[in-house]
């Protein structure tokens, strides 16, 4: 590179000094700068963990047995999110079981569910 070209700070446009292949001109610009390149993809993951993690709580405080029968109205009382789960599971009968990693879930009418373990092999 000639010296008349000067690399500039992709965050904040200052002139850098340096390495030749210097991108930013300190680490809190390189920081900054990627954190903002992945901000939505990382606000869209972290909401999402975030459900997950308190439909699993939700689970756990209302299974203590390992396999309870829980109204909707009480897991929606809690907040718990229907549309989020991390797994399914579908029985040779045809039900089908939801995960919220361990802790699952099955319909078993309109208005209870049947809350359950997910057993280690």
């Amino acid at each position: 590179m000639a010296k008349s070209e000067e690399k500039v700070c992709l965050e904040c446009g200052e002139k850098i000094k340096g390495r030749a292949d210097k991108k930013f001109c300190s680490d809190q610009c390189r920081i900054s700068y990627n954190n903002k390149l992945n901000s939505n993809e990382t606000n869209y993951m972290r909401n999402v963990n975030n459900i997950l993690r308190k439909n699993r709580r939700i689970l756990m405080e209302l299974n203590t047995t390992g396999k309870t029968r829980v109204s909707r109205s009480k897991l929606n009382e809690k907040g718990f999110d229907f549309t989020y789960f991390t797994g399914t599971y579908t029985t040779k009968e045809g039900a089908l079981y939801k995960y919220c990693y361990e802790q699952g879930y099955l319909e078993m009418d309109k208005d209870y569910f049947l809350l359950v373990v997910k057993k280690e092999i």
